[in-house]
């Protein structure tokens, strides 16, 4: 039973990291700031290329774009402090600090779930019904989808933090996790968290099962699409447009739903911080990676800018 109010005796948790040892700390802290650095200024290249090049206003730059924006601020929510944690002496974060921080990382890794469904239908128009793909992804849509799906990562992950930290923490606050991470916080209460478990697995299918199985309906509709092409030339070209997507989404929901799918009695805090790193952190810098060595066009808008746009790029 969920308490009738917010009642804790806790107000501060502590943030346990990796390591307690301050030379693996200094390593670690030099490496997760090369990946920080280089992620940030990943995606910031792919929102500026796509701002600035006009021939990238098309419906699948604008839902990179988006997906560059929610990976900047994704990654943002949680390493920074981490960095800080790994040198600082106390690892200390307030309640209201963890559930901020809870709410903000809920919403971003949602609405990042959700906008790779929109960017799969976007594949599956482009490649099954080419001719009329800007008719039926017009601007006005896109920007639709793309609100819609912030809206509905946010309402999730309201839901999700409300429930978690209504919860009674009258100690230990000592959180085994880098960041405010629900399952990790969800240990310390002191009462029974069967009810909130099921309201959890029951958000965990919206957002993770749910995008999987429309993901999956999409592409075996693609798939169909490219065994029609008569041309192997045509087919690689085809199934080229759509292995970015599939590598990140890949990296993105392996890991989420290892997380948030699982038994709570197998939950293992080591293991769960191994984990969350890959579609925290490591997804965020994989995408502009992905999505600017295997796109020629990404590639020209680069060299324009760069002020070498007559430079061949194919």
């Amino acid at each position: 039973m969920i308490p009738g109010h917010n009642q804790s005796w806790v107000s501060e948790f502590i943030l346990i990291g990796f390591s307690s040892d301050p030379t693996t700390n200094s390593i670690l802290f030099i490496v997760f700031l090369l990946i920080y650095l280089s992620s940030v200024l990943g995606n910031g290249l792919i929102i500026m290329l796509v701002c600035l090049d006009t021939q990238l206003h098309t419906p699948m730059y604008f839902f990179l774009c988006v997906l560059s924006l929610l990976d900047m601020s994704y990654v943002t929510t949680t390493m920074p402090q981490m960095l800080v944690h790994l040198l600082a002496h106390s690892q200390t974060i307030s309640f209201t600090g963890c559930w901020m921080q809870m709410f903000v990382f809920g919403a971003l890794g949602t609405s990042e779930s959700i906008l790779f469904v929109v960017m799969a239908y976007d594949r599956y128009v482009a490649i099954c019904y080419p001719l009329h793909y800007n008719v039926i992804l017009n601007w006005s849509l896109c920007i639709w989808m793309a609100s819609a799906t912030c809206v509905c990562g946010f309402l999730s992950a309201l839901l999700h933090t409300f429930f978690t930290m209504r919860l009674p923490y009258c100690g230990p606050n000592k959180v085994n996790h880098y960041f405010c991470e629900g399952p990790s916080v969800r240990s310390l209460a002191c009462m029974d968290t069967h009810l909130i478990e099921m309201v959890d697995l029951v958000l965990s299918v919206f957002v993770v099962v749910t995008p999987i199985s429309l993901i999956v309906a999409s592409y075996i509709h693609i798939a169909k699409a490219i065994l029609k092409i008569k041309s192997t030339q045509g087919r690689c070209k085809a199934f080229s447009t759509c292995a970015s997507h599939l590598t990140v989404v890949t990296f993105f929901y392996a890991p989420a739903t290892y997380i948030y799918m699982r038994p709570n009695s197998s939950y293992s805090p080591e293991r769960d911080k191994q984990v969350s790193l890959f579609y925290n952190v490591f997804t965020a810098l994989l995408n502009p990676v992905v999505y600017s060595l295997r796109n020629k066009d990404i590639k020209r808008a680069f060299l324009k800018v760069m002020g070498l746009g007559r430079v061949d790029s194919s």
